[in-house]
């Protein structure tokens, strides 16, 4: 599996799906969630909250409603919205994430820190745990994960992993 690293709003990519780092209520209110909600819609919160709750390491599919994305993968790194949680979750979602999108046919999906932002894991433990968790997953789908940093410290994380592991 092909793994690219950007610097970029994931709000703005034109890509099959991107992620929404959620907790498992599917609740979006701040942080990046508030953010896709906002550019996305209500709509696709509500239809992702009919699949709720959803378990750390299990991810869902959603429409991305006004986004240039075709779909939205919700994956809890969390139970509770604004919880610190251990940097093991951010490999349990990353692995919730690949499958998913091996489970719909998605063959490439853009990812943001998973837990960086309330979850309070550190950028180079979660570019860790999740690029380790891409090497080792297996399957035809997705073909590429784009590991979105939209800040310089997540985007030189996710650099560094890729190129240690």
């Amino acid at each position: 599996m092909e793994i690219e690293v950007i610097q970029e709003d994931i709000t703005e990519l034109d890509i099959e799906a991107i992620v929404n780092p959620a907790n498992s209520q599917i609740r979006m209110g701040g942080g990046l969630a508030g953010i896709i909600k906002k550019k996305g819609g209500r709509e696709m919160e509500k239809k992702a909250q009919e699949k709720a709750p959803v378990k750390v390491g299990k991810a869902i599919l959603s429409t991305a409603g006004k986004l240039k994305a075709d779909h939205v993968i919700h994956a809890p790194t969390m139970k509770t919205p604004t919880r610190n949680i251990p940097a093991e979750n951010s490999g349990k979602a990353m692995q919730g994430i690949l499958e998913c999108a091996k489970r719909n046919g998605i063959s490439q999906v853009a990812v943001p820190g998973l837990g960086t932002g309330v979850g309070g894991v550190s950028s180079e433990d979660a570019a860790e745990k999740m690029v380790k968790t891409i090497r080792k997953f297996e399957g035809e789908k997705p073909e590429k994960i784009i590991l979105v940093g939209y800040g310089d410290d997540l985007y030189e994380a996710f650099q560094e992993a890729k190129e240690k592991y």
